[in-house]
């Protein structure tokens, strides 16, 4: 006779505030709270200041939105690979130089050598590209974690010389040129009208999330009742699963409310023998390409750092490097393993950034490092080690992306930019600081 499962402590503390009650029942994380609080209090603050200046409100509507989502993708990407870094106590300052060498030299390779190769149009190019531009960025991280590891040189050095050099190398390999334009269909990497899956697609795309989301519950109860661990009650699950798929189904409708602009809607109709009617043909864009290779990547970053024994050892390493080494894990190859991964996703970015401005310039991903670094200490990476979560770094990047977009649509001058993200910054090491001494 199997004993009844226990029930988490929200159950055993029925006189506890509702609002306790719910955060202790649902076990919401109260920093990703805080974050999503900041970002909608960011969202209503620069609407407001912008009905206010302007008499009309320009940043809580379906275009902003998309356009957000879309500029949000590079920085995210690469924040997820900074997480791992930060959590094993080193940093990684080259990114921004690696991603703008990589895009380099993916515009010269698909615009000079491949179409000698497969010739003018060939499907071959943007998947070789793209493969391309990603094994270069893994070889550049490798270099940089074999030179941490095993030269004993510090990550900060290290990845400051990467700054430079790559930099550099980026404007010799094509002498200061742009490069451009790029294959037509790499572009649709970059999002655009025609690179979103549109209305039908993104519905598809929301109702497979709300059935993962279901999934995961009820995989994660079985779980807990298989291992006798503490059960969450039925309203929580139940309130998890509504709030989460609310959230999904709302950014469908979103997205699908940002139709495409009139010039490429008649240029589609005559090129697919439709007729326009007198009030306009409503295309919706719906989710763009680069959001859901955002949201891939943080899903498998996810799984990597929970499950499986490579995200444990992450942690050990960032708790404690000498008792990981003695418990017997090889901190220097995983060293290797942590940049080789995080050139990777730098070389992914690149593949989005490029394909989204549809050229390679040597002015790309200048200055990117700073804000990769302070979308994962925003989302609750610590400096100190240990401590990060991949769901958190994108919501810090789009916490950055939003203070920068909103004060472009205010009207701050450049200089006052540099001076709110530097206030950020600061503000978000301050705030883990002192999260941190309250936790101990």
């Amino acid at each position: 006779m199997s004993k009844p499962p226990t029930l988490s402590p929200a159950a055993a503390e029925p006189d506890a505030g509702p609002l306790r009650r719910l955060l202790r029942a649902t076990e919401i994380d109260t920093r990703l709270l805080g974050m999503v609080g900041a970002l909608a209090a960011i969202w209503v603050g620069f609407h407001l200041v912008g009905l206010w200046a302007n008499g009309f409100g320009a940043f809580l509507t379906p275009r902003n939105l998309w356009n957000l989502s879309v500029q949000t993708v590079s920085i995210g990407i690469m924040a997820c690979g900074m997480v791992l870094v930060i959590v094993t106590r080193h940093i990684d300052l080259s990114v921004g130089s690696v991603l703008g060498f990589t895009a380099m030299m993916m515009g010269i390779v698909q615009v000079r050598v491949l179409p000698d190769i497969f010739g003018l149009g060939s499907p071959a190019i943007w998947v070789v590209t793209a493969l391309f531009g990603m094994a270069l960025g893994t070889l550049i991280g490798a270099l940089h974690g074999a030179l941490v590891a095993y030269g004993r040189i510090p990550a900060f050095i290290v990845t400051l010389g990467g700054l430079l050099v790559w930099r550099g190398a980026a404007f010799m390999v094509a002498r200061g040129e742009t490069i451009s334009p790029l294959d037509a269909t790499f572009n649709l990497l970059g999002g655009g009208p025609y690179g979103s899956v549109g209305a039908t697609g993104s519905w598809i795309v929301g109702l497979l999330a709300c059935a993962g989301i279901i999934w995961m519950l009820v995989q994660g109860r079985a779980q807990r009742r298989k291992f006798d661990f503490p059960l969450r009650p039925v309203w929580a699950e139940a309130t998890l699963g509504v709030v989460g798929c609310g959230l999904v189904l709302a950014a469908v409708m979103l997205v699908n409310a940002y139709p495409w602009p009139r010039g490429i809607v008649t240029q589609y109709a005559q090129a697919n023998g439709l007729t326009v009617p007198e009030g306009g043909l409503f295309i919706s864009h719906g989710f763009a390409i680069p959001v859901l290779i955002l949201l891939a990547v943080g899903i498998v970053m996810t799984v990597i750092m929970t499950r499986t024994r490579f995200g444990r050892y992450v942690f050990a390493i960032g708790g404690n490097p000498d008792a990981a080494l003695l418990a017997g894990i090889d901190v220097k190859w995983m060293t290797v393993k942590i940049f080789a991964l995080m050139g990777f996703l730098t070389g992914l970015s690149a593949v989005v950034a490029s394909a989204r401005l549809n050229s390679a310039t040597n002015a790309l991903g200048t200055l990117d490092e700073l804000y990769v670094i302070a979308a994962a200490v925003i989302g609750g990476t610590s400096l100190a080690g240990g401590v990060g979560t991949i769901y958190g770094a994108i919501l810090g990047a789009f916490v950055m992306q939003s203070l920068q977009t909103g004060m472009v649509l205010v009207g701050f001058d450049a200089a006052l930019q540099n001076i709110v993200v530097g206030a950020v910054l600061v503000l978000a090491v301050y705030v883990d600081t002192l999260y941190r001494r309250g936790a101990k």
